[in-house]
């Protein structure tokens, strides 16, 4: 093997043992480095875009970076809002609720949980309600206790927040300086290799791209919808749950399966019948069945195009390896598998193995 040769596989063994290292021992930075290229590959078309209309890149990046600000801190408004009002209601029925509830509770769990009448699991179902309605401060307390406990040094807590709190920053530089870490990087192939590389390199980018831009609008249209529906039901905290299950849909079926839970359970607390779990299962179905064949391919496009069952298995595989973190990478990562598996099978059918010559 040639010196230089030796050399850069070297540096390259060094770079995986030094990423693997980074992995196991700072995991968090390289999560938050994720998020941030994610929103970065979300926000950069617009980025550029305004950018060839004649505007300076960094007055571009501010641009972009105060309309999604404005636009997030308005959805999150209506939302509250939303909440707010839902909760209020919900607070009136919890009476009800509790009696009904009450009698689907086993006799052993009532009396662990202390609530021999429906009177005190009203009370402690109002007790929650007024929990999540008071301040937000009341409501962090215990997550941070949570956090300090999962934490195992006030330096390393600080460091995870500080982790999280410094993502707009590592945005902010991933999008102004977008363009020169893209030809740096087109220049690091060898001459030999570098057109094939960029055409490989190409699709990674618009697999990615397409996935992550594609996947959050697809969570947005499918929480709409799941609140829409719901809301028309009569089901109680159907923006909570629709928002949820939008939002949960990030992993592809979990926000389905969680939707189908939670619907179904407060159909089954305000109606007593089995009409209504019936209508909130069957809403799910049929937004699911929207979701395969108009949804994801009419906003994602066939840019990942991943068999359902290999959907799933890659979801299981990821979760088994790395926990939530590897069930968000577990798509990413497969469409990136397949776009290799392309490659190699046509180089296969391209060979002389193959051919018999």
């Amino acid at each position: 093997m040639p010196r230089s040769s030796k050399l850069l596989l070297t540096v390259l063994c060094l770079l995986l043992a030094a990423t693997l290292l980074v992995w196991f021992k700072a995991g968090a930075v390289l999560v938050q480095l994720f998020i941030a290229l994610a929103l970065a590959y979300l926000l950069n078309p617009l980025v550029n875009k305004l950018e060839q209309r004649g505007l300076n890149r960094t007055v571009s990046v501010l641009l972009v970076f105060s309309l999604a600000l404005i636009g997030i801190s308005l959805v999150l408004l209506l939302l509250t809002l939303a909440i707010k009002s839902e909760l209020s209601k919900v607070q009136l029925n919890i009476p009800a609720y509790a009696t009904q509830l009450y009698e689907l509770i086993p006799l052993k769990i009532k009396s662990y949980l202390q609530i021999d009448t429906p009177d005190r699991l009203s009370q402690q179902l109002t007790n929650l309600a007024l929990t999540f309605k008071g301040s937000a401060l009341d409501i962090a307390k215990p997550i941070l206790q949570w956090l300090q406990q999962a934490v195992s040094s006030t330096v390393g807590l600080i460091l995870n927040l500080l982790g999280y709190l410094i993502i707009p920053i590592y945005l902010f530089y991933l999008l102004a300086d977008m363009p020169l870490l893209t030809a740096w990087l087109k220049e690091l192939p060898p001459l030999r290799f570098r057109e094939q590389l960029g055409l490989l390199v190409k699709e990674f980018d618009e697999v990615l791209a397409g996935f992550v831009r594609g996947q959050l609008l697809v969570c947005a249209i499918l929480a709409v919808l799941y609140s829409a529906g719901l809301w028309l039901i009569g089901i109680d905290l159907a923006v909570v749950i629709g928002t949820l299950s939008g939002a949960a849909f990030i992993v592809p079926y979990l926000g389905t399966m969680l939707g189908i839970v939670l619907s179904m359970l407060m159909a089954v607390l305000k109606f007593h019948d089995l009409l209504h779990p019936l209508l909130c299962l069957g809403w799910f179905a049929l937004v699911q069945a929207l979701e395969g064949t108009v949804i994801t391919p009419k906003v994602v496009g066939n840019t990942v195009g991943l068999h359902p069952l290999i959907a799933i298995v890659a979801l299981l595989i990821g979760g088994q390896l790395m926990g939530i973190s590897g069930m968000l990478l577990a798509i990413p990562v497969a469409a990136i598998l397949k776009v290799l598996a392309g490659h190699l099978l046509t180089y296969y059918r391209s060979s002389a193995f193959y051919q018999g010559t």
